[in-house]
């Protein structure tokens, strides 16, 4: 059943956020072989525009947006889009080393501050459920820094046509652990491109130096801090020209 809201975008909730879209999008050739994946369209918007509707939605004042493959098409795109936004857009230019998902955000965390943020996934993005809070509202209202590093967006697997393999096990309190071999049950879920998360998780990380959120991920794990909450909206991934073709058909028969 559809959660009623009567949400307010300017309510508590981060006002940051990083969107990661400095990946190379290389099983999206030959869209990408001249274009950035962000600026991939799919059903007349951008990968980017997608994501930044959802992080507006949720109230965010700052964007922060890593760039590093085609980041010169991807910087005049974001100038040009600006004003549309009511949020500010900011830089974070990877140009000369691509960092990775976490190395990405550590470069920026002066840029991100001291409270906590959201992460977002350029190639990944979902349709909100009219009436419903928007997930990241959700995920804001749900996160506890007293008892979680990282609560993430998940999906169950079996809403995720084709998925054979599970990121997390997720218990009935949220917890996450590594679905490692496991057959796929009913706990077995995917991480769905957003999540929020304690600045300080990144303190004494190396900087300008690539790694993945999957060393924070496990860290989270091993400590019992790192936590679920089960996205309510249609999830769609464009990763590759398969994904983008099926996104694009369901995204038709919606309209």
């Amino acid at each position: 059943m559809a959660e009623q809201t009567s949400f307010d975008k300017n309510s508590a909730g981060p006002k940051t956020a990083m969107l990661l879209a400095a990946g190379l999008g290389t099983r999206l050739r030959p869209l990408t072989d001249n274009l950035p994946k962000p600026l991939v369209p799919v059903a007349g918007k951008t990968l980017l525009q997608r994501g930044l509707e959802l992080l507006a939605a949720a109230g965010v004042a700052k964007t922060i947006i890593n760039i590093h493959y085609k980041a010169d098409i991807l910087a005049a795109f974001v100038k040009k889009i600006a004003p549309h936004y009511a949020m500010e857009l900011v830089l974070s230019d990877e140009t000369d080393y691509l960092l990775d998902s976490a190395g990405g955000i550590i470069k920026a965390l002066p840029l991100l501050g001291q409270e906590p943020f959201f992460v977002l996934n350029a190639d990944t993005f979902w349709l909100e459920e009219p009436g419903s809070a928007p997930n990241l509202h959700r995920l804001a209202h749900a996160f506890n820094p007293v008892k979680q590093d990282m609560l993430l967006l998940t999906l169950p697997c079996g809403q995720a046509p084709g998925i054979a393999k599970a990121d997390f096990l997720q218990n009935a309190a949220g917890n996450l652990s590594r679905a490692g071999k496991a057959p796929l049950s009913p706990q077995a879920v995917l991480y769905a491109g957003g999540l929020i998360t304690r600045p300080a998780i990144f303190a004494n990380a190396a900087a300008n130096m690539p790694q993945s959120l999957n060393r924070y991920f496990d860290r989270a794990v091993a400590q019992k801090r790192l936590y679920g909450l089960k996205l309510q909206a249609e999830w769609h991934s464009v990763g590759s020209m398969a994904e983008l073709y099926q996104t694009e058909a369901a995204l038709q028969k919606c309209d």
